[in-house]
């Protein structure tokens, strides 16, 4: 009998540490998320190497010609949303106004 007590106390103690451990891991993923960087001025091509895969990004041409922007490394970026230094959440929208690069971004 005391072994199987014994046994099942170890074993109880085990899962309970595995399980603090594990949530604890968890709650540190999920409090580290970096806030929204700036990327008003940058290339396009920056924009898509710095966001997570998972995070959905709307581009659009607000140069005025309605563009569809198939080449990131010509774009370069005028708007933002959400604002830098915003907080990101796990699955945000992230929208961006972009004009070639050898364009002026237009006046807001």
């Amino acid at each position: 009998m005391r072994v199987r007590a014994r046994a099942a106390t170890v074993t109880a103690a085990l899962f309970l540490a595995t399980a603090a451990t594990t949530g604890t891991a968890l709650a540190e993923g999920s409090a580290a998320r970096p806030p929204m960087p700036a990327f008003v001025g940058k290339g396009l091509i920056h924009v898509v190497n710095k966001l997570d895969m998972r995070t959905k990004l709307d581009v659009r041409d607000i140069g005025g010609g309605h563009r569809t922007v198939l080449w990131p490394f010509n774009w370069k970026v005028c708007t933002q949303s959400p604002a830098a230094g915003a907080p990101l959440a796990e699955h945000i929208r992230v929208s961006v106004g972009v004009v070639k690069k050898t364009e002026r971004c237009p006046k807001r």
